[in-house]
């Protein structure tokens, strides 16, 4: 059974930093890109970063670039994201998975890949 278990999240305020951990078992980790997606309140599934199966190359959308480092240690089957000068456009259900798409040409699918439950973040004074 494929297991991706976020964890992380919480209330900051604006400014504020976050490190989300995702725990994933079941899969060969180290052979898979993985990548964080987010969903807003009210809005639909949208990419965040994806890191290469190695952790060579990383890719981050236009509106967390430079604020946000993705990351993986494959001897723990771990993926990172390190969130830092958190905005309130930034709250939301953080999911992480092997499902991406490359230059985010088209938007993350539950139904593609393996997911985990997402873990909340809430930035707010």
């Amino acid at each position: 059974e494929v297991r991706l278990v976020e964890s992380g999240g919480g209330l900051v305020q604006p400014g504020g930093s976050l490190r989300l951990s995702c725990v994933v078992s079941g899969l060969t980790f180290g052979a898979n890109y993985m990548s964080w997606a987010r969903q807003a309140p009210g809005k639909g599934l949208e990419w965040v970063s994806y890191i290469d199966h190695i952790g060579s190359n990383t890719y981050y959308v236009e509106s967390v670039k430079g604020r946000f480092t993705i990351s993986r240690d494959n001897a723990r089957n771990t993926v990172y994201l390190q969130m830092n000068n958190l905005k309130p456009e930034d709250t939301g259900l953080y999911y992480c998975g092997n499902d991406w798409s490359a230059d985010f040409n088209r938007p993350p699918n539950f139904n593609s890949g393996h997911w985990g439950q997402g873990t909340q973040v809430t930035v707010s004074p």
